[in-house]
């Protein structure tokens, strides 16, 4: 047998041991989606009868009383506009506010919690479990508990995502720090500097831009998770939206539903120009 037969015989064994993998990777996945499927019971009949439903659904949604698609007639669709502008900036605040407080938390907390700049290590193990704690706990869990305590209104809603917002961030600014150039706070060390300078002069010029980007692309999920949290009382447009689901005011919910994608499209845009310009001068730097 020649070279090349030989190469040819030993790239076709590897393909088909490669194609074995591929099928026997496909049919494991497979039994574990029928076993997830099976413990969690779903019904694929129920599924499929009522998927017509779901189909219906959206055309209730997209019609006027009066039988009209809802782009026929826009004002008759956006009626109450001015009352859910006033609710989506409501929203937007609660998301805004929730970030800004969520962020000085994580900055508070993520030095403490990264090896590099704090030395005891049951300090960094107990802000660690602080910050997965508030992570780990839903928005949804905590604006439950906040709307017992405080009644309903924004003020849940900032709270839950003030908390939920400090967990996440701070573990993504802890990782940051933790992967900074050491140089420069040798230097500060070496030159009589404190703690608190060392923060302030070797490490805080290193992370800024990406802590700053981060806090934007956390305002992004927090817009989204204000519009959620009105669901349960927390305040802003959500609690609307739910009621017009349960009177089914089927033109009412489609308004609002595109109120609120067209808000997190915009607010997507926006923050996503922004953080790129902060990395790419952090890069020219």
């Amino acid at each position: 047998m020649s070279a090349s037969a030989s190469h040819a015989t030993a790239y076709a064994h590897a393909v088909a041991a490669k194609r074995r993998q591929v099928l026997l990777g496909l049919g494991t996945l497979a039994v574990c989606v029928l076993l997830a499927g099976q413990a969690a019971e779903i019904s694929i009949a129920k599924l499929v009868d009522n998927i017509g439903n779901f189909s219906s659904y959206i055309s209730r949604i997209s019609h006027l009383e009066s039988g009209q698609w809802v782009v026929s007639d826009p004002a008759e669709w956006f009626w109450g506009w001015k009352k859910w502008l006033a609710l989506m900036g409501e929203t937007l605040l609660m998301a805004y506010v929730g970030t800004v407080l969520g962020a000085i938390g994580a900055l508070l907390l993520c030095f403490v919690a990264s090896k590099n700049i704090t030395e005891r290590p049951w300090l960094v193990f107990a802000t660690r479990r602080l910050l997965e704690f508030c992570r780990t706990v839903p928005e949804m869990v905590f604006a439950l508990i906040f709307v017992a305590a405080f009644s309903l209104g924004p003020l849940p809603g900032i709270l839950a995502l003030a908390i939920h917002t400090a967990g996440a961030l701070g573990k993504l600014f802890a990782e940051v720090v933790e992967n900074i150039d050491m140089k420069p706070v040798d230097g500060v060390l070496a030159s009589g500097g404190n703690w608190l300078q060392k923060v302030r002069f070797a490490v805080l010029p290193q992370v800024a831009s990406n802590f700053a980007s981060y806090a934007l692309l956390r305002f992004e999920i927090n817009v989204r998770g204000a519009a959620v949290l009105g669901f349960v009382g927390a305040g802003g447009i959500g609690q609307t939206l739910l009621e017009v689901i349960r009177k089914f005011y089927y033109a009412d919910i489609s308004a609002l539903l595109v109120l609120i994608i067209a808000t997190v499209m915009l607010i997507d845009a926006m923050t996503e120009r922004v953080r790129h310009r902060l990395l790419g001068q952090e890069r020219a730097a």
